[in-house]
This record gives structure tokens, C-alpha cells and sequence, in this order.
């Protein structure tokens, strides 16, 4: 355990992509992509959520993923761990298992599918913020999972001590700016919708955790930085140069855009996803290429390969 972090969420965080190759865990990529981020203005990575395609993880997998990276950020930054799932008992039987792994806290999206009422959620999350004494924040994302989190509800298991955030993804921007002017003090609203980073930021969010991020991160955390230092000028000019790049990343079911631009970026050996989910269009290849030779992560030569 990290015993140095706080149990809070606030910042820029990533929801780490797993890389594969050939099938498998690609564990130099893994120690590659964390040494990289551990570098940058990040201030956590979530292991095996949904970007991290943790659906397709074996158990054995997500705990050498886990190990590799948290082997590699040496206490440098918090790891928490992505989980979600629809029978309760099993999820908690699973924050049991991972109690003595290397994690700081949880993300823990809503039950899917089963689309349980009001009351079943947070009997869900009571049951599993009381299987840890770590962190947990919670997930809303009621176009994946098929049920919304009414804000009564969040407000409800913020009394619960140790669940500390959101991730939202709500896509009702009334209901996220009616969370942050009631949410209890010491509860973290990081989003989860890249296209919305600054104005949720405006709004008074304590932060993201943002896929696109995994590219042009340092710029992601200077718009945060700038709102913070009072310059919203300067923030805005700079997330209008960085807004085509969560539309590119999210013009195809992800994590296969960010994979293929990591991977023509070096920091990964391949571009690999696991089905359902299949690799980017010829066309959305080319749109990527040349976004990366126009800000100077590609060479002329390389964009052209």
C-alpha cells in the first residue's frame, strides 16, 4: 500500500489502456506506458477499467497488470483499480481477493444490464465500500450500464466514509451542475466526458479522468492549471487546440484510436485490442497520422509508413 496518498481523487487521471501482443499481456508496453505518464503532469492511473478493456481481462491478468504497474511507478503515483460488474456478491468477493494488492483505491462502475432501482444501487455500493477500508469513487454512466445514479442516490452514499468521488458520465449537464453545488465537502466530481473537460472544470469539477489524455497530456493538465491560476482566457485558447483530440479518439468505439496512436507514437509494441473490439478504419488512421505530424509527435517520414 501507498500510505503517502491521499484518499481523495482530484486532478488529471488516466484510465490506463491494457496493451496486448499477440494475444497476451504485453508487459515491457505496460512498464513503458507507466514510466511515460509517471514523467507527466498525472496525478493517478486507473488500472483495468473500461478503457483498459478489464472486461476481457482474466483474473490472472489484471493482478500481473496491477503488480507490473505499480513495480514500475516505485510509490510515484496512485493506482487504483477499475472494476464493475452486475452480481454483488461476486464483485465483493473480488474487492476481498484484491485487498493486499498493490492498489490504492477503487472505480467502481454501476451494476450493468441488470438496471437495479434507486434503492438497489446503494445497497450494491454500500455492500461493496464496506468489504474496504480503501477509497472508493464511483462510476455513472448511465449510456453503458443502462441505469442513472440520481444525484439523491450519490448524495446518499457520500455518507458512506470511504467513498470519496464520481467519475461522471451522466451526459445530462443540469444534473452534473446540480451534483456540484450539493455534494457534501471532501467529495471529488472528477468527469469522465473528454469533450466536456473544460467546461465541467468552469463548472467546478475537481478534475478528469480522461482516455484522450493518454495523448498531449501535459496540455490536458495545463488547462486545468490555467482555470486554477485564474486565467480563463489562456485555458480556453488552449483546450480549443486540444478539442479535436477527444473527437478523434472517440470517433471509433475506444480504446482502439488511443491504442494506434500510442502505437505509432512508440510507447506500445502494437496496437492490439481484444474482441468484441477490432482495430481503427484505414481512414481513421490516416485522420490520426496526420494530427500527429501536424503537433510533432510523428515525422514526415513516419506518417507516410
Amino acid at each position: 500500500m501507498h500510505s503517502t496518498f491521499h484518499s481523495t481523487i482530484a486532478g488529471l487521471w488516466l484510465p490506463l489502456i491494457t496493451p496486448f501482443r499477440d494475444g497476451e499481456l504485453d508487459e515491457a508496453s505496460v512498464r513503458r506506458l507507466v514510466e511515460h505518464y509517471a514523467g507527466l503532469p498525472v496525478d493517478g492511473l486507473i488500472l483495468a477499467a473500461t478503457t483498459g478493456e478489464g472486461l476481457t481481462l482474466h483474473a490472472v491478468e489484471t493482478e500481473r497488470l496491477v503488480t507490473v504497474a505499480a513495480e514500475t511507478t516505485r510509490g510515484r503515483l496512485p493506482l487504483w483499480l477499475g472494476l464493475c460488474g452486475s452480481d454483488t456478491r461476486r464483485m465483493a468477493a473480488t474487492v476481498s481477493r484484491t485487498a493486499a494488492w498493490p492498489i490504492d483505491g477503487y472505480l467502481i462502475a454501476c451494476p450493468y444490464y441488470s438496471r437495479p432501482t434507486q434503492d438497489g444501487i446503494v445497497a450494491h455500493f454500500a455492500a461493496l465500500a464496506g468489504r474496504t477500508a480503501k477509497p472508493v469513487a464511483l462510476y455513472n454512466i448511465p449510456y453503458r450500464t443502462g441505469v442513472n445514479m440520481t444525484n439523491e442516490t450519490l448524495l446518499r452514499l457520500a455518507e458512506i466514509a470511504n467513498i470519496v468521488g464520481l467519475k461522471d458520465c451522466c451526459a445530462d449537464a443540469a444534473q452534473s451542475f446540480d451534483l456540484l453545488t450539493r455534494r457534501p465537502g471532501g467529495f471529488s466530481v472528477m468527469t469522465g466526458e473528454d469533450s466536456l473537460f473544460y467546461s465541467a472544470l468552469v463548472h467546478g469539477a475537481d478534475g478528469g479522468i480522461l482516455a484522450s489524455a493518454h495523448v498531449e497530456t501535459t496540455a490536458f493538465a495545463e488547462v486545468r492549471a490555467l482555470l486554477r491560476d485564474g486565467d480563463q482566457q489562456g485555458a480556453l485558447s488552449r483546450w480549443r487546440d486540444l478539442a479535436v483530440v477527444p473527437r478523434l479518439l472517440f470517433a471509433e468505439p475506444s480504446p482502439s484510436p488511443i491504442k494506434h496512436w500510442l502505437w505509432r507514437a512508440g510507447l506500445i509494441a502494437s496496437p492490439e485490442v481484444r474482441l468484441p473490439m477490432t482495430g481503427i478504419s484505414d481512414g481513421l488512421a490516416a485522420r490520426i497520422d496526420a494530427e500527429m505530424l501536424r503537433r510533432g509527435v510523428l515525422g514526415a517520414e513516419a506518417a507516410v509508413a
